[in-house]
Formats: structure tokens, C-alpha cells, sequence
């Protein structure tokens, strides 16, 4: 079997294609239903955030596995598999564990060092093993992967400074009016972005913090830790006549406001422009409402070209970061090895066991005459016989584990030993 990783992130893909391959968290279960029932794959885990939507596959056939992937991700998207195949990435086995480790220290996201994608892809991990789409095998590569991206924030300084889109998008606000001393800002969504924002906000000098949900209660608890007010969806367009900023991050996988609401808004409020930061993917926000003439609307390329400028720091830090890597990858190759030949070395000690156990049978009648002491010797004695010819084998092919001569030895004792 193989370990296939296919998919598409913001170096490969253009938002509006990024977009539209997202898969949502209320969509997520189906799509880890949908892909666990195609004929070549194991297992699965899908991993989609507002930079990426990657599918992880624990495969029975190598290339029609990575058909149905990304046949897959072309349904998501609503295009032909033709379509995405400029944007599509893959990778297997080593080279796909190398990618999620990278993914997961942050050194592959649009922010170097990022800490959301770590919870990302504990979250998408967990997710999967809730619909059952995730065993042992490819359960243990992401236990390892969420190993190895705390180890990179540790042991490096791959996360000093600028290290969420969420503080990014408050960043970049900021940036764009100079400050926001003073300003409304609304924002649009209290899951883990939103709460980000938020907390990025409430440490700045802001003026009023609004906080719309499409459930209230949430809203209004994250409204009620920064001081701000909860808006419910029935007075979204209220409270965006208000805002000097609107920063939307909701991952609804659907247009949350349309054009023509900004334009009605714009209409009662003509001499107060409005900033908007949408980082969500899919987007919250008509991308149209940008040629609104008092209106600016940024999005996640926007926010991309914003933080190219603070990576200095933790772009030296990478290599220090694949150092770690290497070294998780190598530990994952020796883990793997060892949980490969565990069969055959059951098999060895079954077969020596099994042709103990025939022999004494065999020489059964003669046995019978002999006192239980004698007898227990003999077993006891035969048994030792046993386990010290097959003792060096065992050592020998669980060393050889990982190693370039390790599935040669293998297939050599399988053979010699005639072990299926």
C-alpha cells in the first residue's frame, strides 16, 4: 500500500480556484464519507484551510487512487479534472510524510511559522478518525506530524513575529488606514480566525469591536471576552453601516455579503469609506463590492503579498526547521520498517513453533513413556533449540529495518523460510 497526498494551495492555485475546492466544516464529514467509500482508497484524512485543501490516502493501487482524488477535489471544485491538473500537486510515501511534517511546522503555509495550521491539522486528523476513514497507519503519521510542529515552534524561532492570518488581516488593516485608533471594526465570524482577529483587536487601540456570527450565543461570548457587542445576522447590514472595517473570515462556504447590500450601505454613508479584509476561502464577500467607489476590498492574495515583507527572520530559521524534519522523517522510516516486518517475525517464531510442536507429536508414542520431569525437559529443551537458531535471524531483520539492505533481508528470510 501507498501514503498519497493530493492537492492544491495558494502557490499553485489562484483564490478564486482555491476557493471553490474548499471543503467546509460542515461539509467535511461527506467528504470523508464520499472519499472513504471510493474503491482504492484505505483511508483518508482531508486537510482544508483558507491556504490549502489537500487530501491524505492510505492507497491499495497507487494511480487510480490518485485518480479518484483528484477527480474528487474536480467535483468539489465544479470544473473538469483537466481542468485542475496545472494546480494539482502530489506526492507519496517518504515525500508525502516530508510534506505533512513541513505543513504542520508551518514552513509550507502562506506565513511562515503559522500556529493555526498546527490545530488545522490536529483538527483534520481527529475529524477523521470520528467517521472512521482513519486506522493505524495513517493514524500515526499525523500523531507524528502534530509531534514534529511542536518540536519546530520549540526548538526554533520559525514563529516569531507575524505568525497568524489573523493577526496578519488586523495587521494589514491597520496598515492600509494608517491605524485604527478610533475605528468600528466589524467582525464576521467567531470560530478560530474570528477569535484571532478579535484578540488581535482587543490588544490594540481600536474604538468599537462589533462581532457577527450565524450563531449568536458564540458570538456573543467572544463579544463579552474583548469588550465588544454581539450581532446577530438579522442586523449584519446594520452593523456594517457602522464599521470603518469589516474583517470576515466565516469558512460558510457561501457569500455572506453580497454587493448590492455594500452598495445600500455605501449609499446612507457616502462620505465614510469602508475597508475590507476577507480571508476567508471560500469568500464571505462579493469580490464586485471592490469597484464600489468608497469601498476597498483585500482578500487572501492581498494579505499573501502583505506578509512577504516580515519573513526574513523565519525564513533563516527554515533550514534549522527541515534539520528537525529530516530527522522526524528518518524516525517515521525506522517506526514504519519495524511495523512491516512485526508479521514476518510472528511468522518466523510460528513456523519454528509449529515445526516443534509437529516433530514431538511425531515422536509422541516414545514420549509417552517418559516421567513428567523428563518430559518437561525435553520441552523446555526443544523450545530452547528453537528460539536460539532463530534468534540472529529475528535481531538481524529488525536492525536491517529502514536500512537500504532491509527489505532485501526480508524478502530473503520470507523466502527462505517459505513465510507468506
Amino acid at each position: 500500500m501507498s501514503l498519497i497526498v493530493v492537492g492544491l494551495n495558494h502557490r499553485s492555485t489562484p483564490v478564486d480556484v482555491l476557493e471553490r475546492a474548499a471543503v467546509t466544516r460542515e461539509g467535511l464529514s461527506e467528504a470523508l464519507r464520499t472519499l472513504g467509500k471510493r474503491e482504492h482508497v484505505a483511508e483518508v484524512v482531508v486537510l482544508s484551510t483558507c491556504n490549502r485543501t489537500e487530501v491524505y490516502v492510505r492507497a491499495t493501487k497507487f494511480h487510480p487512487a490518485i485518480q479518484e482524488v483528484s477527480e474528487f477535489l474536480a467535483e468539489q471544485a465544479g470544473v473538469m479534472p483537466d481542468v485542475l491538473t496545472d494546480s494539482l500537486y502530489t506526492f507519496h510515501d517518504e515525500a508525502a510524510v516530508t510534506h505533512l511534517f513541513g505543513v504542520a511546522s508551518g514552513i509550507d503555509s502562506m506565513i511562515l511559522g503559522e500556529g493555526e495550521i498546527l490545530g488545522q491539522v490536529k483538527a483534520s486528523w481527529q475529524a477523521a478518525e470520528a467517521e472512521g476513514t482513519v486506522r493505524q497507519q495513517l493514524g500515526s503519521v499525523f500523531r507524528q506530524a502534530v509531534e514534529v510542529g511542536k518540536r519546530a515552534r520549540t526548538e526554533t524561532e520559525i514563529a516569531r513575529g507575524i505568525t497568524s492570518i489573523s493577526s496578519a488581516a488586523v495587521l494589514l488593516a491597520s496598515e492600509r488606514l494608517g491605524s485604527l485608533t478610533g475605528k468600528t471594526v466589524l467582525v464576521l465570524g467567531a470560530g478560530k480566525m474570528g477569535e484571532g482577529m478579535a484578540a488581535a483587536l482587543a490588544g490594540s487601540s481600536v474604538g468599537d469591536v462589533l462581532v457577527a456570527n450565524r450563531g449568536f450565543d458564540r458570538a456573543a461570548a467572544l463579544a463579552e471576552r474583548i469588550g465588544g457587542r454581539p450581532v446577530g445576522l438579522d442586523g449584519l447590514v446594520g452593523a456594517l453601516e457602522e464599521a470603518d472595517v469589516l474583517l470576515a473570515s466565516t469558512g460558510s462556504g457561501e457569500i455572506m455579503i453580497s454587493r448590492s447590500e455594500i452598495e445600500d450601505v455605501m449609499g446612507r454613508r457616502p462620505a465614510r469609506p469602508l475597508l475590507v479584509v476577507d480571508v476567508a476561502v471560500p469568500r464571505d464577500v462579493e469580490p464586485s463590492a471592490d469597484e464600489i467607489p468608497t469601498v476597498t476590498v483585500l482578500d487572501i492574495d492581498d494579505l499573501k503579498a502583505f506578509v512577504e515583507a516580515s519573513m526574513d527572520t523565519r525564513r533563516r530559521e527554515v533550514e534549522r526547521v527541515r534539520e528537525i524534519i529530516h530527522e522526524e522523517v528518518a524516525r517515521y522510516r525506522l517506526e514504519a520498517s519495524a511495523r512491516e516486518v512485526a508479521p514476518l517475525v510472528t511468522a518466523l517464531r510460528e513456523r519454528g513453533e509449529s515445526i516443534r510442536a509437529a516433530e514431538l507429536e511425531r515422536f509422541a508414542a516414545r514420549l509417552d513413556t517418559l516421567d513428567a520431569d523428563t518430559r518437561e525437559a525435553v520441552e523446555a529443551l526443544t523450545r530452547g533449540i528453537v528460539n536460539k537458531l532463530l534468534h540472529e535471524p529475528t535481531v538481524r531483520v529488525k536492525e536491517s529495518a529502514g536500512q537500504a539492505d532491509g527489505e532485501a533481508l526480508a524478502d530473503a528470510l520470507a523466502a527462505l523460510f517459505d513465510l507468506s
